[in-house]
């Protein structure tokens, strides 16, 4: 029997800045990104085999669509990626008044509606915004945010959770049918979990790490599973967190990598995690110690994720 919430390196490809899996159970693979070198990755779970697309500028996040290919959230904008050719084709311009933001985590929530996040490059002013790109046009939903990352959706369509990465937040919201969403509030914060949270083994993968050296780190992106967990990467924290649907911390998954950015369920059965990692922020004594920054991980879980939905209208 497999171990379960045992992360492994299955690609060692030192990304700087690896973000934003998505699993392909088309072509048994996960997508994924490399924001700072402008890449599209492809890695074949079935053979190992991998794909590297250059970007037309730094890429947030990659989106399936239902007609096939994809698409992918730069700095310049919405971009339509065929994988086939390898092209790029722009769509349209999202903050084009905003040269010193780029766009950055992103999701298709289940009626085939793309929501992504903005962010200030600099990771210094509230300029970030919450976007939605569906068959009306691109709205913006919600703003102030120095770093975005999210959203995702519960398995009922009913919650949007988003994250404010500097200050350790996990945001729920009321998600309507058509699209609009209400009632801001805090689902979890980083600075109120508490170790006992995690102390059962029942729930918990792993040595509870202390703060400081394996310390908390920052919300990264969030994924939630079919049970209405979310599971949240932390940077800087060593691992990946999990929390039920009320807000109580109840897994962490440690990972030998500082910074955890975000993780999909794949697999026949959806329990098979694959996570991005990045070397962003470490120094060369950092990188020695972690010479797996940057990796594409894997592990086992007891539970399922959700489907991965695809955009829509275009």
């Amino acid at each position: 029997m497999t171990d379960l919430f045992q992360p492994t390196c299955i690609w060692d490809l030192k990304a700087t800045l690896g973000e934003g899996p998505i699993w392909s159970a088309k072509d048994h693979a996960v997508w994924f990104v490399d924001i700072e070198k402008q890449h599209v990755h492809r890695y074949d779970v079935r053979t190992g085999g991998h794909q590297t697309f250059k970007a037309p500028s730094p890429c947030g996040f990659i989106a399936p669509k239902q007609r096939g290919g994809f698409i992918v959230g730069c700095k310049t904008g919405l971009y339509d990626f065929d994988p086939v050719s390898g092209q790029f084709t722009f769509l349209t311009h999202v903050e084009p008044g905003l040269p010193g933001n780029r766009l950055n985590d992103g999701y298709v929530d289940h009626q085939g509606r793309l929501w992504f996040g903005s962010m200030d490059d600099d990771e210094n002013n509230p300029t970030g915004k919450l976007y939605r790109y569906d068959a009306r046009g691109l709205k913006m939903m919600d703003d102030d945010y120095v770093i975005t990352n999210g959203p995702a959706v519960s398995p009922d369509g009913k919650t949007l959770y988003h994250n404010d990465t500097l200050k350790k937040i996990i945001y729920a919201f009321d998600l309507s049918l058509d699209g609009q969403i209400s009632g801001k509030r805090i689902f979890a914060r980083l600075d109120e979990d508490a170790p006992a949270d995690v102390a059962s083994p029942v729930c918990y993968a792993g040595e509870f790490e202390p703060r400081g050296e394996h310390g908390d780190g920052y919300m990264d992106g969030p994924v939630v599973d079919s049970a209405g967990n979310v599971w949240n990467a932390l940077f800087f924290g060593w691992g990946v967190n999990g929390y039920a649907p009320d807000g109580r911390l109840i897994r962490r998954v440690k990972f030998p990598v500082s910074n955890v950015t975000k993780i999909t369920f794949g697999g026949a059965d959806l329990k098979t995690v694959y996570a991005t990692t990045a070397a962003k922020g470490l120094s060369a004594d950092d990188l020695q110690k972690q010479p797996l920054a940057g990796g594409l991980f894997t592990f086992q879980t007891d539970i399922a994720g959700q489907p991965q939905n695809e955009i829509a209208h275009v």
